[in-house]
């Protein structure tokens, strides 16, 4: 008899895997929470205990719908805290026929079961996930032969193919992109919606994985975790954002105020990466419910939001994909400065670092400007190792997995990879972050002074990158204003700017 054990991932929890549409008592599903996954990274607490209880409340839904179960607990002592070591024992003992496994989403884990399965002499097999619009080599073979990878270019072609917001061949609206709409910065009285939180006991998660003496970072209330842990809650944060945020997220997208963590943001970015929610159902329910409420939700709040999905996040999981193992290594502007030590404990007097910092430690959570334009800004301004800026994205936020997270650091946010996700690299002086959000008013330092003891960090760095990076980046035709405005800076003005970012960048722990 024919006898199959199944693996499931712990970033594949996706109850609608055509896997589960029949009850087999032949087969065997597989979760196991292991040292591997915990130990590659320093993770937010937050996160492991994320994972964690979402793969045991999506084990006790697998057996309420009496499927067969087997789910191996960190603290087992039968639990050899590797997939290979485990499947291997449990084939010895259950005599399976037959091992079965999801594509991964992560490079690592994708060679450490294609190797594993070389070793077997039962038969195995892999099938798809069955989450994303696109498969791994998708975008690799869209882009075939060119020499650039522009994501509005993709982002046009998943709209027509899978007919999201289109009528015929034509965009809705007949305008592709609205992201000139989607970048003002919240009014300084307002209050923004407040956002929906569970209150999951997690206590026996966070117990276990203090006692087996797991590093961490990040806080975390045990008793009420914030955090989705099943389809039905993932459900209900989705429906939360499209019935109160969703009319003000496009707008106010890249807007930063103190102390609010959430603004409009869906926050469902978790649930989707461990596939509780897949993004065609996201994107359904959201133009249902622009389409239901059209003079409440204008269209540019919408198309941002699909855009963030089917155009940013599939292109990043392609580029992925194209281009590892040997992206990760990538060092474009040889940048080898240490991450600052207040990165681990948001103890700077830099306001916006401050906030972004504490707010991440505290939830796990920071939406995307304050990631790229404020956390990765500085990093890059002050040179720091794009694989130690990398780790530590890796570590501290909630949706951190390797597929999307590397990219959007390596490329997006450090320009480590030379231009092919990011056509220039994301840096700004005090400007840009006194533009989008409420942080400059109350630092410490003051964001119009480029020299002296209350000068903003940001503006002499962002000179200093200019200066330092011309060889490399003076061509860009997309940041050669700048170098114009630094060509014609009086020579004693430069001097006092490089003169006052060196001081800076030999005292980084101290800003």
């Amino acid at each position: 008899m024919e006898k199959t054990i199944r693996l499931i991932l712990g970033d594949q929890l996706n109850s609608n895997h055509s896997w589960f549409e029949t009850i087999d008592q032949s087969v065997t599903y597989v979760l196991m929470e292991v040292r591997t996954e915990t130990d590659y990274a320093t993770h937010h607490i937050q996160k492991i205990v994320g994972f964690f209880a979402a793969m045991q409340a999506f084990a006790k839904e697998l057996k309420a719908n009496h499927h067969n179960v087997i789910y191996l607990e960190l603290n087992k002592p039968d639990n050899l805290q590797a997939f290979d070591k485990n499947i291997n024992v449990l084939i010895a003992q259950h005599q399976f026929t037959r091992f079965e496994y999801q594509l991964p989403d992560e490079y690592r884990v994708d060679k450490i079961l294609q190797d594993f399965c070389k070793t077997l002499t039962i038969e195995t097999a892999v099938v798809d996930s069955e989450h994303f619009f696109t498969s791994r080599a998708e975008l690799g073979i869209f882009f075939e032969g060119k020499k650039t990878f522009v994501m509005e270019s993709f982002y046009r072609a998943m709209r027509k193919k899978h007919q999201v917001l289109m009528e015929g061949e034509n965009p809705v609206n007949g305008q592709w992109n609205f992201d000139a709409d989607n970048r003002k910065k919240l009014p300084k009285n307002h209050k923004p919606t407040a956002p929906t939180l569970f209150n999951n006991d997690v206590s026996a998660i966070a117990k276990t994985i203090e006692q087996s003496n797991i590093q961490t970072i990040g806080n975390m209330d045990a008793k009420n975790f914030v955090w989705p842990i099943n389809r039905t809650q993932s459900l209900e944060l989705l429906d939360f954002f499209l019935n109160h945020c969703l009319p003000l997220f496009g707008s106010y997208q890249d807007a930063m105020m103190p102390q609010e963590w959430s603004l409009y943001h869906s926050r469902i970015s978790f649930s989707m990466n461990i596939k509780m929610i897949s993004p065609q159902e996201v994107i359904e329910k959201a133009t249902q419910a622009w389409r239901q409420r059209p003079n409440e939700i204008a269209y540019n709040q919408l198309e941002g939001f699909v855009r963030q999905i089917i155009g940013w996040r599939e292109y990043m999981r392609g580029i992925y994909w194209l281009k590892m193992p040997e992206y990760a290594q990538l060092n474009y502007l040889e940048n080898h400065a240490p991450l600052p030590d207040w990165y681990w404990t948001g103890n700077t007097k830099m306001h916006c670092l401050k906030d972004s910092i504490k707010q991440t430690l505290d939830y796990g959570y920071a939406h995307h400007i304050q990631r790229l334009m404020v956390t990765g800004n500085f990093a890059l301004l002050a040179a720091v190792h794009p694989g130690a800026v990398s780790a530590w994205y890796l570590g501290v936020y909630m949706d951190a997995i390797e597929w999307v997270e590397i990219t959007n650091t390596i490329g997006m946010s450090q320009f480590a990879d030379g231009g092919i996700v990011g056509t220039k690299p994301y840096v700004s002086s005090a400007s840009y972050i006194d533009k989008m959000s409420h942080y400059c008013g109350s630092c410490f330092y003051k964001k119009a002074i480029k020299t002296g003891e209350k000068a903003c960090p940001f503006n002499s760095l962002y000179w200093n990158f200019y200066d330092k990076n011309e060889g490399k980046l003076a061509k860009n035709p997309r940041i050669g204003m700048m170098y114009n405005v630094w060509r014609k800076m009086k020579l004693e003005d430069k001097t006092a700017l490089l003169e006052q970012a060196d001081y800076y960048l030999k005292n980084l722990n101290d800003l």
